[in-house]
């Protein structure tokens, strides 16, 4: 994949290195919550922690102040470069039908455990939007986990995963997530798996004009795209339940089927067009 030299707009808050945080606000019980409901359940984690936040009132719970603009190692500057290609391409998406495009507040990058808007992040829940404070948050140990635990290596896996999340900002933006919260979170055509499986096509509609936003600064090959759907095959709900428990539950389905997710990205970056990510008039997913 093509990246080096690509344009850096700096929305990065690089937490790494500031250590965890303390035990306010959810804490590490809110957490475990979170991943037993996902790998046992199949409840997306935000929804665990947003339902224990919601209990427990608005406790205060420790925020880090990262260091705000460009990093200067290279896996920082890969997520700097690569979320800056996505905001272009959906800044001239937005554009081009008279809106404007408002970009995360941060893509956050943080070591074992940090504070968000929706509660306490942690490592072990993977890559994930915040809603309420629009930020995406990411620890980059995950990219060695998506390697050797999923067997998606490679840059452009990596870069499908940073297209997801912001995919997701997007989705904030335009109204779907809450589209999706009214729909109900459950079930393999729940609103939880309509939101994700849309993400994944929004992942696809960028891998479509990431090389010709940036002059080809940014750009993927065929293979670029295979490892982009080999990734998002390895998260999906039945590759995951499998892996956990040894079988597949459709009715806790949070995220879609691997087949469905490679589908719906290559719906996107087939077409190019946001339009044909509709995943929630769809009527088969």
């Amino acid at each position: 994949m093509r990246w080096l030299g690509g344009d850096e707009e700096g929305n990065i808050e690089d937490r790494r290195g500031l250590g965890p945080v303390g035990v306010g606000g959810l804490g590490a019980g809110g957490v475990v919550l979170a991943l037993i409901g996902y790998f046992v359940f199949g409840i997306s984690p935000q929804t665990t922690l947003n339902a224990v936040e919601s209990v427990q009132g608005q406790q205060a719970y420790d925020q880090q102040d990262g260091f705000r603009g460009q990093p200067k190692d290279q896996a920082g500057q890969f997520v700097d470069v690569i979320s800056t290609n996505v905001d272009q391409v959906w800044r001239g998406i937005f554009r081009q039908s008279g809106q404007t495009y408002a970009p995360p507040a941060a893509v956050v990058l943080y070591d074992q455990a940090t504070g968000t808007g929706c509660g306490l992040g942690q490592t072990a829940m993977g890559p994930f939007y915040c809603s309420q404070d629009r930020k995406v948050y990411l620890d980059l140990a995950f990219w060695q986990e998506l390697e050797t635990r999923f067997g998606a290596g490679g840059e452009a896996a990596r870069a499908y995963v940073i297209a997801h999340e912001i995919g997701h900002h997007v989705q904030n933006l335009l109204g779907a997530t809450d589209q999706a919260q009214r729909q109900g979170e459950r079930g393999a055509a729940s609103g939880s798996v309509r939101l994700e499986l849309q993400a994944d096509c929004y992942a696809g509609v960028w891998a479509a004009h990431a090389s010709e936003v940036s002059g080809g600064k940014v750009s993927l090959d065929p293979k670029d795209i295979e490892d982009g759907l080999r990734a998002a095959a390895a998260v999906g709900d039945d590759a995951l339940q499998r892996q956990a428990t040894g079988r597949v539950s459709p009715d806790s389905f949070t995220h879609g089927t691997s087949a469905q997710r490679m589908r719906w990205f290559r719906a996107g970056e087939r077409s190019g067009d946001p339009a044909k990510c509709d995943t929630f008039g769809a009527q088969t997913l």
